[in-house]
Formats: C-alpha cells, structure tokens, sequence
C-alpha cells in the first residue's frame, strides 16, 4: 500500500512539474522508518535517517541560495533568522500533509498503533529524507522547483517581517509576564474582494497595545502583535 502511495506522489509530481522521477530504493528508504526495518530485519542503514541527514543539507542550501537572491538587501544574521522560521518543524509538517507523505511511510506495527504517522517530528524528517531522495534520483535543479512550490511559497509574495512569527512570540512573551489574555480584532477592511486591505488591532487584557494595515488579515496581524511587542520594550526582534 505504501509503495502505491508513493508511486501516486511521483506520477503527480511528474505530470506537475515535468519532471521524471520512479519509484527505487532511494524512496522507499526515504519512507522507511527503523520500526519497519527493524520489524523486517532489514538492514538498520536502509531506514529514513541517512536520507534525513542528505535532505537536512540540500533543503538548507537550497533555502540558504533562494533567500540569498531575493532578499540581497538583508544581512546575514536576519537570512540566518528567516532560513529558520522557513526550514522548521511547523512548515515542514505543513507540506508533508498537503503532499501525503504521512500515507506513504512504511512503520512496524507497534509504532502504526502508537500514532507514529502523525508524529510531527517524524513527518517533518520524512519531508526532508524524501527531498534527499529526490536529489539522488534527479539533481538540484528539481529539487529547487520542487521546494519554490513548497517551502518556498512561505516567502514569495510577501515581505521579510511576515516571517518572523510575531504572533507566536508575542503569545509566549505575554504567558510568561502573565500580562492578560490576547485578542485580534479587525477593524476596518477595504476594497474590492479581489484586493482587500485589512486593519488589525491587538487587545491585550482588554487593552490595544498595536495595530496592523496589509493586504491579508493575517499579515495585518502580525504587524500589530509587532507593534504590541515594540510597545512592550521586548528586545529580541
């Protein structure tokens, strides 16, 4: 069944981008996870976690050069900060699911009935186990369209701040300094359907500490709880 799984992702991929992958060995092992190889007393260097290991360095290098072209204005420190928020566990869960990679993972059977496809550690490595496949049964060159219409959709149409998750740091800074529950609400949106502008403030404990203007809720957003964090002195963005 995972074999059929698999082979349905590559024939998609191929009809998509033109590309010319088959199923072999180097993605069946991206897939392989130790419970499987173990169960079948299959050699232990025939799971997921060599493939995780190439994947690792390719998707950062390739990440590391698109930022690298794009954004030719930002130092290195924010690149290094942006490469991370892009190459995380969160994004890289995120496409495994919207490609099934999750259907596609070869598991023993103790781990299949403790939940182990769902497991977000697993499946972000199986993205990348499955990216170190692909660029030993092809070259670089599709493993970067492959990841400009993935990962690197996160950054394509928008600008550098909507990549540091605010929102999230914001949340963990106001748990910590127990300052009161946190609200978005829009206050005013614009335009017409196909090109809206959304304002956003910030509540916290009932009180507005930011707001935000842009062409997506969400990005609007993100800049208020920027602005709350400015207003609350925090130092780390």
């Amino acid at each position: 069944m995972e074999r059929t799984y698999i082979e349905g992702l590559l024939n998609t991929l191929n009809k998509k981008y033109g590309f010319n992958l088959k199923f072999s060995e180097n993605f069946k092992n991206a897939f392989s996870h130790s419970s499987y190889t173990n169960e079948k007393r299959i050699a232990k260097h025939l799971n997921y976690e060599r493939l995780e290991f190439l994947g690792d360095a390719v998707v950062e290098l390739t990440t590391s050069e698109f930022l690298f072209k794009k954004f030719y204005e930002l130092p290195e420190g924010e690149l290094t900060k942006l490469r991370a928020s892009i190459v995380c566990e969160k994004t890289l869960v995120k496409y495994a699911l919207q490609l099934g990679l999750d259907k596609c993972i070869y598991l023993g059977k103790g781990e299949e009935k403790m939940g182990g496809r769902s497991r977000a550690a697993l499946l972000a490595d199986i993205f990348e186990s499955f990216t170190g496949a692909m660029y030993l049964e092809s070259n670089l060159e599709v493993v970067k369209t492959f990841l400009h219409n993935t990962l690197f959709t996160e950054v394509q149409d928008l600008e550098y701040h909507s990549f540091v998750d605010y929102k999230t740091i914001l949340q963990e800074y106001i748990s910590k300094i127990k300052l009161g529950e946190i609200e978005y609400v829009v206050l005013d949106s614009t335009g017409p359907s196909h090109s809206k502008t959304f304002t956003s403030a910030i509540l916290i404990g009932g009180k507005q500490y930011g707001s935000g203007t842009a062409t997506t809720k969400k990005e609007s957003e993100q800049l208020s709880a920027k602005q709350a964090l400015e207003k609350l002195g925090y130092k780390d963005i």
